[in-house]
């Protein structure tokens, strides 16, 4: 009975063990990388929604005053034109330019420039392209 007994051993034997860690290791070598891409993907989009909450301000801006077509903040020379500051309860960009010509918000100046390439339009963003990157 006592040898029946001795003989039921259940557990995991070493190379068992090895198999299990080598396996979590293969895992892991894909997964953190794929995490980092996810977490950069997640910054560029949050610049372009910023990008875009500047111009939906900036249309309420307009809709209270139709003569400015005009907003600037720019921390370094203390310029605050048009300021937007009323309308903005945090901004991750402290410097851009939002001007409304033809009939459309451009946004010049911002973070979000870097995220998309617009080859086409000399140092500004649409909100076409702002709205059309962001999907």
């Amino acid at each position: 009975m006592l040898k029946k007994f001795l003989k039921n051993d259940k557990g995991l034997t070493l190379v068992e063990l090895l198999a299990v860690i080598v396996i979590l290791g293969i895992i892991a070598a894909i997964a953190v990388p794929s995490i980092g891409g996810i977490i950069n993907n997640s910054k560029d989009d949050a610049k372009i929604a910023d990008a875009l909450q500047i111009i939906n301000a900036a249309k309420l801006a307009q809709a209270e005053d139709s003569s400015k077509t005009s907003w600037e903040l720019n921390p370094a020379t203390g310029s605050t034109s048009g300021s937007l500051n009323s309308y903005l309860s945090k901004v991750g960009d402290e410097s851009f330019v939002v001007s409304f010509t033809n009939n459309e918000y451009r946004i010049a100046n911002h973070e979000a420039q870097a995220v998309i390439t617009n080859e086409g339009n000399a140092g500004y963003l649409t909100e076409k392209e702002l709205s059309n990157a962001a999907k």
